[in-house]
């Protein structure tokens, strides 16, 4: 009997003992604190429920606000949120105190937005450049800006600052890529080379309008570091429906009324333009009869498709090319970046060949066209740089005599016949146009 109370009495001491000593583990104990919530007393559970509780309501007041430039980004809760260690904290607490759980306020895809806010705002640098005007000033000139690279890693760390601070507005630190180049950089590429000038008779209209109409096709060429100018391809074939008009040409050995004439003279100046220019003339012809617009050894002829203008861009830089006509001249200018080297042209009448006799031909009296002498000509290209003065010769021409044609009502018996030129049958390809 005494052993049975003797138990009883042990089994009631346990119980109590596990209710007493349970009751104390589920409740913390009076006077704890976490992070400056009352919560003791409460069961565990309780106590970080109140605590997340009190901190979702504070942030549910608080705004972030990111300046980016000109642009505002602000966030809200639940765009941010805390995390903490409160379950850990509370089971581990077993006397009173302030405790702090350590929670860290983040903002939800903050590697996402830092990476938007950069390339909202980041901007390459935009070199300065020139825009190539056919017309008034050469060239309109922009300066370009700066570059700006925004500092990622400082945006992350300063969002996460003000979120687990006062929440003060994070403004977004950039770093300014400076430009490579200047405006002085560009206008030294820009700057003229060489402008060449030739004269016509205004008031012949036919060969005025196929020399305004080439040019203007010309006018306003950027011609790329390498690239090689072709003028029967810019230009095109001159046929009349392309525009040209009837005038004189240089064909079978005398001047004759064909479609493009004229377009020569453009071809010519452009030619001179280049060549002092310092460009790399690849093709040109000379006429077969001297011309009265350049000194000998300066013609550049054109014709069809088989007789063109080449010349090459041996710079690293571009080239500009302005071709402009007011009544009677035409000029061309070139652009692009100076070589220092001041160039000019020495033309040299070195023989000359006997005109030969007069031609009558049957038809109606007057003259059909005005002879003219021979010329053997040289061309030297005379180069100076740092005082250093070279002149090269670049080329050798035999500008052909031509006999003066007349016509006459009675057919002299010395005259040859109709469509024959001392002995020769004219040909209608033409050397130049």
């Amino acid at each position: 009997m005494k052993r049975a109370y003797k138990a009883l009495a042990v089994l009631a001491f346990a119980v109590g003992a596990f209710l007493i000593f349970g009751a104390w583990g589920r409740f913390l104990p009076r006077g704890v604190f976490i992070d400056g919530v009352d919560v003791g007393g409460m069961t565990r559970t309780a106590a970080v429920a109140a605590v997340r509780a009190q901190k979702t309501e504070a942030l549910k007041d608080k705004e972030l606000i990111v300046c980016a430039g000109e642009t505002t980004y602000s966030f809200t809760y639940p765009e941010f949120n805390f995390t903490d260690n409160l379950q850990e904290l509370a089971g581990g607490i077993r006397k009173k105190g302030r405790y702090s759980s350590g929670a860290r306020v983040y903002l939800n895809g903050a590697e996402r937005i830092a990476s938007n806010i950069c390339s909202q705002t980041d901007r390459q640098p935009v070199e300065p450049y020139a825009v190539f005007n056919s017309t008034g000033a050469p060239f309109t000139y922009c300066e370009g800006s700066d570059g700006v690279m925004t500092d990622r890693a400082a945006l992350l760390c300063d969002i996460d600052a003000s979120l687990n601070g006062a929440f003060e507005k994070v403004t977004v630190k950039t770093n300014t890529i400076p430009r490579k180049r200047s405006t002085d950089d560009v206008k030294r590429e820009t700057s003229l080379l060489y402008s060449f000038a030739t004269y016509f008779d205004g008031d012949n209209a036919p060969r005025s309008s196929n020399i305004a109409l080439a040019a203007s096709k010309i006018n306003g060429t950027i011609l790329g570091a390498g690239c090689t100018f072709s003028f029967n391809d810019v230009v095109g074939p001159r046929t009349a429906a392309n525009g040209f008009s009837p005038a004189k040409i240089i064909s079978g050995g005398q001047f004759v009324e064909g479609v493009g004439g004229g377009v020569c003279q453009v071809s010519t100046t452009l030619y001179n333009s280049a060549l002092l220019a310092g460009l790399e003339i690849e093709e040109y012809h000379p006429h077969s009869l001297k011309v009265g617009y350049v000194s000998p050894s300066r013609d550049a002829m054109v014709s069809g498709t088989y007789f063109d203008l080449k010349f090459k861009n041996n710079r690293k830089t571009p080239i500009y090319i302005r071709v402009n006509t007011s009544r009677g001249a035409i000029a061309c200018n070139i652009y692009g970046e100076n070589d220092g080297v001041k160039r000019s042209f020495v033309s040299r009448t070195v023989g000359t060949i006997p005109q030969p006799e007069d031609i009558v031909l049957e038809g109606e009296e007057g003259l059909v066209s005005q002879g003219r002498e021979g010329t053997l000509s040289e061309g030297y290209l005379v180069e100076e740089r740092d005082g250093c003065r070279t002149q090269r010769l670049i080329r050798r021409d035999k500008y052909a005599a031509a006999p003066t044609i007349r016509r006459t009502p009675a057919l002299l018996p010395d005259g040859g016949e109709d469509g024959q030129i001392d002995g020769q049958e004219c040909k209608n390809t033409n050397d130049g146009d």
